[in-house]
């Protein structure tokens, strides 16, 4: 569903023109659009409504709590990986009997607050942290609901930073260890063993890995069931990719059938963990050109965007298409579109042509996942804004930060006497 389109040769999110929302709410700032939220998480859902099934939104990917109320209010559980997120989407109104608690650093308090919330399960990513989950539910006089997060030694074919399926990441148990965890977590009276879950990898943009991960689980589920253990949920993860340029990801629906024909004679709940899919392409950042610079052998144009605003760029060389605004009628000039942060490695896009001049909004797009919610003060820069646009209505759904903000938690200290 696209919800960012020219009108008029101006660039609108849904019925609202860019240019009013940066007049009326300042740049750089990231927009969303609901209407595009929801469409992404009812297609999700529904190429799944033949078995019942769970989706749980991966928080990181953006973690504003308007995004997350609308997903709860859509029926989302949630994938967290921290205590942080656990506390967002309860506030966002979500059900923790819909939460996951992934990842690989669980902290004692973590676990106990989570455990105190009754979340749906934990996905346990180590031998050391189901000693320690088990500690905590004795402690506390609970039962924990617990699966593992299995590791297949699957290649997801993605960017080495987001594969998390490979014997050399960090993430999860190995597959060999397995059954002899899944044991040990059974004999435990203060766990409940209720799942297995697997994710290989983020920006997934071919079936064949989903499938080849999950036929290895499947081989472990039954082994799992020949020795007494039967496991209520079958959590696949998430991971499918969107299109930032020239990717071809699948369908959704092609995605599903994939999946659905190797789990169509289990009796389990199936879970999946998308959070790019549902929010990429939901929102773009919106930024204004600050100067155009002419040098030697490359074009500048400096933005009041920068590394710390969208990480991605830096961290990954990802691709963003990045578009004005307002549509220009010349061929324009080619441009490094860059920020005022003191890195070379400061960029958002290499080698765009634009027709634009000093002032114009630039619009970065696919840029709904893993911008703010990775974004930081590096320079002492305040983050964006964030706004929410439904229909004819932009709501402010973050406030621009503050400088005073930002180091109002630093102090001084006072000196030795």
């Amino acid at each position: 569903m696209n919800t960012f389109c020219q009108i008029n040769n101006h660039l609108h999110a849904e019925e609202i023109s860019l240019e009013s929302v940066a007049e009326e709410f300042g740049t750089p700032c990231y927009v969303y659009s609901k209407a595009a939220l929801a469409s992404a998480f009812r297609a999700y859902s529904d190429a799944f409504s033949s078995r019942d099934h769970l989706v749980c939104y991966a928080v990181k990917a953006n973690s504003n709590i308007a995004i997350l109320n609308l997903f709860a209010r859509m029926g989302s559980g949630f994938d967290i990986v921290s205590g942080g997120e656990l506390e967002r989407v309860i506030k966002a109104g979500g059900e923790p009997s819909k939460i996951v608690f992934s990842g690989v650093g669980k902290k004692t308090d973590e676990i106990r607050a989570a455990l105190d919330a009754g979340i749906l399960c934990f996905n346990i990513e180590s031998e050391a942290e189901l000693d320690r989950i088990d500690e905590v539910a004795r402690q506390s006089g609970k039962k924990a609901n617990i699966s593992f997060r299995v590791n297949p030694n699957v290649d997801a074919k993605t960017h080495p930073y987001i594969s998390t399926g490979l014997r050399q990441n960090k993430f999860g148990i190995p597959y060999g260890d397995a059954l002899r965890l899944y044991l040990k977590a059974a004999a435990l009276p203060s766990l409940a063993v209720v799942g297995i879950d697997c994710h290989i990898g983020s920006q997934l943009t071919e079936t064949s890995p989903f499938v080849e991960a999950l036929e290895k689980i499947l081989l472990l589920v039954d082994e799992l069931e020949k020795n007494g253990i039967l496991l209520s949920h079958i959590d696949v993860g998430g991971g499918l990719g969107i299109r930032y340029g020239d990717e071809n990801p699948p369908e959704i629906g092609d995605y599903a059938t994939a999946l659905l024909k190797k789990l169509e004679a289990r009796p389990q709940k199936i879970l999946f963990e998308p959070g790019r899919f549902l929010v990429g392409n939901a929102g773009i950042l919106l930024t204004r050109i600050e100067y155009l610079k002419h040098g030697e052998e490359k074009n500048f144009a400096i933005v009041d965007c920068a590394m710390n605003d969208l990480m991605r760029p830096a961290l990954y060389d990802a691709y963003h298409e990045i578009i004005p605004v307002r549509q220009g009628a010349r061929s324009g000039e080619i441009f490094e579109i860059v920020g005022p942060v003191c890195e070379t490695g400061d960029f958002l896009g290499h080698a765009r042509r634009l027709d634009v001049q000093s002032g114009d909004l630039l619009a970065i797009l696919s840029a709904g996942a893993y911008g703010m919610s990775m974004s930081s003060n590096y320079n002492s820069r305040p983050r964006a804004a964030e706004i929410l646009v439904d229909g004819n209505c932009a709501h402010l759904v973050r406030e621009r930060e503050t400088t005073a903000q930002s180091i109002a938690l630093e102090k001084i200290p006072k000196e030795n006497p």
